[in-house]
C-alpha cells in the first residue's frame, strides 16, 4: 500500500474557484449589491430567499461520543474529506476530490483537508483501511472538524466502523446530495421525491442502543398472560423499520397522484403537437442559464451544484412563429445515488417523451467528456426502464467565455456537431436557435384538398414535404388528403376541399 498524497484545503477551494465559475456565477453576482433597478424574477427572489439563512459557526452542542445519539439530524459545518481512488488517472481523482468539496460546500460547510487513499478497491471493514484511518482520526483532531465526508457510498458496518476510529459523525456522498436536494427541493413534488430518496438510503442504516434495542412486550407478558401470549414483542429499531416502509409506501401513492397531474399537460402538448425540448447535463453546466437565455423565463441561476431541482417548462418561438417548449431538468453528477434516479424517475420522463435532449455541456470543466459520459448513463438508464427510444441529441458546450482556448480547439474536434455558446454574454444564442429550428421538425396539420393538374409542383411539394394518407385522381384535379407542415398548409389554403 502506497502513501496517500494528501489534497490540502487549498488547492482545492482554488480549483473549486477556476473550473466552476461561468455564466451562473456572473449571473448570480447580482444579488450581492442589492437592489439592480428592475422588478426581480421568480429566480432572483427564490435565491434571496435562499440566502437569507446562513449557518452561525462555534454553537455546536454535539456529544464527542458518538455512540451516546441514535438519531442525528445531518448538519454540516467543519468536515474533512476522504475518498479511495482505484481507477483513472490522477487528474480524474484531484476532480471528483474537487467536485465532492464543491457539493460539500454548497451544503453549506466548510472544507478543511481531503486525503485520498490509493488502493485496488475500498476496504470491506473501514473503506479506507485501518491504518489510514487512524491517520484519519489525526487530521480531525489538529483541524478540529466535526465531520467526515467519503467520496462513495458506504454500506453501514464501513458507516458504523469508521465513526468508531474517527469519533465523529461520517457521512457518504450519496448522503450529501440527499442533504443537498433536502434544501433546495421547492415543489410539493420535490418534497416528497426528496423524502423518499432519503428513506430508501436510511433504512438499512438504522442503528440503536441501549433502550433502542430492547422489546416491547408480546401480547399480555406476565404470570397470568396464559400460553401463547408470552415473549418478545417488536424492538423499538423494528418499529422505526416499519413506519418508514409506511411513509414510503404513502409517498410513493403521493408521488404516483402528482404525476398524473404532469401527464395530463404532457398529454395536452402532444395533442397540440407542440414540439418538446428537454434540457439535460451535468450539474452547474449552466442549463437554467441558458433557458433564461433562450425564453428569458428569469428562473433561479446560482453558482452551486444542484441549484435547481423541480423541472421549469416555458414556452419559446422560433423565428418562423412556430411555437415549442423547453423544460430544464434536474443536473446530473458523477455516480447520482440510485434512490435519487428512482425517486426522480416521474420528473426524468420528460427526457423519454422530448423530441429533441439539449445537453448542455460546461466547457470550463477540466473533464468535459467525463460529464458527457456520466449524463448519458442516467439518460440510458432512464429510456430502458420507460422502454422508450432516444430522442436525438444535440450537444451544447456553454460557459466558452470562461473556458481555455486550447480546451475549446480540442471539444470543437471532439464534438464537431456541436453548438458552443456563452449564456451569460449571448454569443452562440443566435446559432443555438438557427440548430433548434432547423432539428425540430414543424407540427403537422391534416388537410383535404382538391388540387389543380396545372399545380403539380404544389402536388410534388406535398409528397416531398408531408405524408401522403390518401389520394385520386378527379375531374377538377388531385384529391389528396395529408399532413403536411403548417407552412404547406397555409399555401395550400385556397385549394381545401370539403369531401
Amino acid at each position: 500500500m502506497t502513501k496517500s498524497p494528501r489534497i490540502t484545503k487549498t488547492p482545492i477551494l482554488d480549483h473549486l474557484d477556476a473550473d466552476h465559475h461561468g455564466a451562473d456565477d456572473r449571473d448570480a453576482g447580482d444579488h450581492d449589491t442589492g437592489w439592480t433597478g428592475h422588478d426581480p424574477s421568480v429566480g432572483e427572489m427564490q435565491l434571496d430567499e435562499r440566502a437569507a439563512l446562513r449557518r452561525v459557526a462555534g454553537l455546536s452542542t454535539e456529544l464527542t461520543d458518538i455512540t451516546e445519539v441514535e438519531y442525528r439530524q445531518l448538519r454540516l459545518e467543519r468536515v474533512v474529506l476522504v475518498g479511495v481512488w482505484t481507477q483513472g488517472t490522477v487528474a480524474q481523482a484531484e476532480a471528483s476530490m474537487a467536485e465532492l468539496a464543491a457539493l460539500a460546500e454548497t451544503a453549506g460547510s466548510e472544507v478543511l483537508e481531503g486525503l485520498v487513499q490509493r488502493r485496488d478497491k475500498p476496504d470491506a471493514a473501514t473503506y479506507i483501511g485501518s491504518g489510514k484511518a487512524n491517520e484519519l482520526r489525526e487530521v480531525v483532531l489538529a483541524t478540529g472538524a466535526d465531520t467526515v465526508i467519503a467520496d462513495g457510498e458506504l454500506t453501514p458496518a464501513q458507516l458504523n466502523a469508521l465513526e468508531k476510529v474517527v469519533k465523529v459523525k461520517v457521512i457518504d456522498r450519496t448522503a450529501l446530495i440527499l442533504d443537498i436536494f433536502a434544501q433546495h427541493a421547492t415543489s410539493s413534488e420535490g418534497k416528497a421525491q426528496v423524502a423518499l430518496a432519503q428513506m430508501q438510503y436510511m433504512l438499512p442504516r438504522l442503528r440503536g442502543w441501549g433502550e433502542s434495542m430492547s422489546r416491547q412486550a408480546g401480547g399480555r407478558a406476565g404470570k397470568d398472560g396464559g400460553v401463547g401470549t408470552r415473549g418478545p414483542g417488536e424492538t423499538k429499531i423494528e418499529t422505526d423499520r416499519r413506519r418508514i416502509r409506511e411513509r414510503m409506501a404513502k409517498l410513493r401513492r403521493e408521488i404516483k397522484e402528482m404525476k398524473g397531474a404532469r401527464d395530463t399537460k404532457r398529454t395536452r402538448r402532444l395533442r397540440n403537437e407542440v414540439p418538446s425540448v428537454a434540457i439535460i447535463g451535468y450539474t452547474n453546466a449552466g442549463k437554467s442559464s441558458l433557458l433564461n437565455s433562450l425564453t428569458g423565463a428569469g428562473v433561479l441561476v446560482q453558482n452551486a451544484l444542484f441549484a435547481t431541482l423541480d423541472p421549469t417548462t416555458r414556452k419559446a418561438e422560433f423565428e418562423d412563429g412556430r411555437q415549442y417548449v423547453l423544460t430544464d431538468t434536474v443536473g446530473f453528477v458523477r455516480h447520482l445515488p440510485t434512490q435519487l434516479v428512482e425517486a426522480f424517475r416521474s420528473t426524468l420522463e420528460e427526457v423519454a417523451d422530448a423530441d429533441l435532449l439539449l445537453h448542455v455541456v460546461d466547457g470550463s470543466d477540466p473533464l468535459p467528456t467525463d460529464q458527457i459520459k456520466a449524463v448519458r448513463e442516467v439518460v440510458t438508464e432512464v429510456l430502458r426502464e420507460t422502454d422508450s427510444p432516444a430522442p436525438p441529441e444535440l450537444l451544447v458546450v456553454n460557459k466558452i467565455d470562461a473556458a481555455d482556448p486550447v480546451t475549446l480547439t480540442q471539444l470543437r474536434g471532439l464534438l464537431p456537431g456541436a453548438v458552443f455558446v456563452s449564456a451569460r454574454t449571448g454569443e452562440g444564442i443566435a446559432e443555438l436557435r438557427e440548430r433548434l429550428a432547423e432539428i425540430v421538425k414543424a407540427p403537422e396539420v391534416e388537410v383535404t384538398v382538391l388540387v389543380p393538374y396545372t399545380r403539380g409542383d404544389l402536388v410534388a411539394r406535398i409528397h416531398a414535404d408531408g405524408r401522403i394518407l390518401g389520394s385520386s385522381h378527379e375531374a377538377e384535379g388531385t384529391l389528396v388528403r395529408a399532413k403536411v407542415p403548417e407552412a404547406l398548409a397555409s399555401a395550400l389554403r385556397e385549394y381545401r376541399h370539403s369531401a
